[in-house]
């Protein structure tokens, strides 16, 4: 049985706070679940997606790379990294020759087609933050993401203090 006041809307001034609504895992699993959502249907849009931003921005930011290299700058598993270039590749937006260093394997790099998505992918997502991100001006979104950068920083514990 439910009671009346856990219906009501967050910030009800005669209702105890609902735990969920307090619980910030809830709140930021939420949040990711609406961005991925716009983000995936901005993409949609232009037949790209996510995993094609990854690639295309990691190589304009970082420079060329190797597969390996870029599933370790993107989160890509190595073995889904194949397909995404591959498709990349196909639409002439990277391009993929033996590495100079290691003959075994090949360089990827951005092409100009690429550089020429990537812009138009930056505009739509852009968009889908500004609509995410609506309620916050511009100070609280550059506060939260400080904040959400400094959670997804890898924690290191102190070291031992010195004998």
């Amino acid at each position: 049985m439910t009671r009346p006041e856990a219906a009501a809307l967050p910030g009800a001034s005669d209702t105890p706070p609902d735990r969920l609504a307090q619980r910030a895992s809830r709140l930021l699993s939420q949040l990711a679940t609406r961005s991925d959502r716009l983000v995936n249907e901005g993409l949609a849009e232009v037949d790209a997606r996510k995993w094609h931003y990854a690639v295309l921005a990691s190589l304009a930011d970082q420079g060329p790379a190797s597969q390996a290299a870029l599933s370790g700058r993107t989160g890509i598993y190595r073995s889904d990294m194949v397909g995404v270039l591959k498709e990349l590749a196909a639409r002439r937006l990277v391009d993929r020759s033996p590495d100079p260093a290691d003959q075994r394997r090949n360089l990827v790099t951005l092409s100009s087609e690429g550089r020429r998505r990537l812009r138009r992918l930056d505009r739509i997502l852009d968009e889908v933050h500004d609509e995410l991100l609506a309620p916050l001006d511009p100070a609280e979104r550059d506060q939260l993401v400080g904040l959400l950068t400094r959670l997804l920083q890898p924690r290191h514990p102190e070291a031992p203090p010195s004998p």
